[in-house]
């Protein structure tokens, strides 16, 4: 029997308990449904709202069934509908009566607002873990490539020198803000729901206090309508695991590339790498392209729930249990690719030679050689056009600007001098660029720096 039928006269059809029943996913929430229960008791019993005796008994047999869940001896049942009133089932045939008093001064509405929260901080600091662990990989490969020369992009083709390690902070840059977000998001999040009821609280004297303070919150929720209506910090979230995912499909899209023979800017371990059903020679970046697929796999968990409450009245509607699978399955994405990216990352080896010979190619020091005419008193756009003309020219004889020699140089324009050769040499083009944020390796240590105090300061070291 459901534990709301007094109402109703007939049962629900088996469609309509296949379709409301939400067991098959929310089951995943027994602890911090039992939990929260545990919390509610306890405040009942000092409250005066139920005897004291009687909320020691229902706190001592939910203890025993978040045991016997622990250790597979609970089945959970359809009949039931969600993991609330499982829990609530399984208690009230264990001790009877005295069970059916746990729900006093509670709705299904606020309980499972609290439920969803304490689940979702506690993801957030594994999802924020494992993120500063990626980020503690990024800038040990940025510690070993600051003297390794590559060429940066712009529309994919080749722009200017810059060095590795300059090109890895970029991405440790990302990844910083990404667990800012999540920082963020955990402080909003961290407001204690119970005691909201079905959306207009209760009659009962709780103290909706002490249960925050037990399980965890800093503050309760300020308004009962909002506190069980309320789902932005599930929206936040998945906005945050969406950014996080971009970042990660972007840097797999540079591996995927530069593992390519195209490239062949980075070798993978063969761990982290498949090999083809029909082609011996082939070593294909599935790690990456999976990283790069699953990241619309979380964008679509974040505009479902969008559009699931994009046009819901105050306060509950059962449109909100849809909630829960596209969290579920953002959060358990994210933690799939957060690991195995890191180990994969971890053991890529760069191949700094075919770097810096990329670099020596596509003319990247071309605008190096334009600051040089300018501050020999050109002006900038003079200087521009002048330079263009010396890369037409080296295209048409098949030379690059190192290798023009001075006669060639005079021809175009009679400021060139020797020291320009010192001046577009790739690893002088690269240490010159002092600006900080720049690829010198003085700002480079300095980004570094900043990266490593903001691990220091969150308990990792890199």
């Amino acid at each position: 029997m459901k534990a709301w039928s007094g109402r109703f006269e007939k049962t629900t059809d088996a469609l309509t308990d296949s379709l409301n029943a939400s067991i098959s996913f929310d089951c995943r929430l027994y602890e911090e449904d039992i939990t929260g229960s545990i919390a509610h008791a306890g405040m009942l019993g000092a409250q005066g709202i139920i005897e004291a005796e009687e909320a020691d008994k229902i706190i001592a047999c939910l203890k025993d069934i978040l045991a016997d869940i622990k250790a597979g001896k609970i089945e959970f049942k359809q009949e039931n509908e969600d993991i609330h009133m499982n829990v609530e089932a399984i208690l009230i045939e264990r001790i009877g009566d005295t069970g059916k008093r746990l729900h006093t001064a509670r709705s299904r509405n606020d309980q499972v607002a609290l439920d969803i929260r304490l689940y979702l901080k506690k993801e957030i600091k594994e999802i924020r873990g494992l993120t500063l662990n990626l980020l503690s990989i990024i800038l040990k490969k940025a510690e070993s490539g600051k003297d390794v020369i590559m060429p940066s992009y712009t529309h994919l083709q080749r722009a200017q020198p810059t060095s590795f390690a300059h090109y890895m902070m970029a991405y440790a840059n990302m990844l910083r803000r990404d667990v800012t977000r999540l920082e963020d998001c955990l402080e909003r999040m961290d407001e204690m729901p119970l005691g909201s009821g079905a959306l207009t609280s209760t009659t009962y004297p709780i103290d909706r206090w002490r249960v925050a303070r037990e399980l965890g919150f800093s503050r309760i929720t300020e308004n009962s309508i909002d506190g069980v209506s309320d789902r932005d910090f599930s929206i936040e979230l998945l906005s945050d695991l969406s950014l996080l995912m971009m970042h990660l499909s972007r840097f797999s899209e540079e591996i995927i590339l530069w593992c390519s023979w195209e490239f062949k800017f980075v070798e993978l371990d063969d761990a982290f790498a498949t090999g083809s059903s029909i082609m011996p020679q082939k070593k294909n970046p599935d790690i990456p392209e999976l990283v790069r697929g699953k990241t619309g796999r979380v964008y679509g968990s974040l505009i479902s729930l969008l559009t699931v409450m994009k046009a819901l009245p105050l306060a509950y509607n059962k449109d909100m249990q849809e909630d829960k699978e596209p969290v579920f399955d953002a959060v358990d994405t994210v933690k799939a690719c957060l690991p195995v990216f890191s180990a994969m990352l971890d053991t890529m080896t760069i191949l700094p030679e075919n770097m810096r010979a990329a670099a020596a190619k596509g003319f990247i020091n071309a605008t190096d050689c334009a600051d040089y005419l300018v501050k020999k008193g050109l002006p900038f756009r003079d200087a521009y056009k002048l330079v263009g003309m010396l890369v037409n020219h080296c295209i048409k004889t098949g030379k690059t600007l190192e290798t023009l020699s001075m006669d060639e140089y005079k021809e175009m324009s009679d400021v060139f001098d020797t020291d320009v050769y010192d001046y577009i040499n790739l690893d002088n083009c690269v240490q010159a660029r002092i600006a900080e944020g720049g690829p010198s390796k003085p700002s480079v240590e300095k980004q570094i720096a900043s990266v490593k105090e903001f691990l220091n300061k969150r308990g990792e070291t890199a």
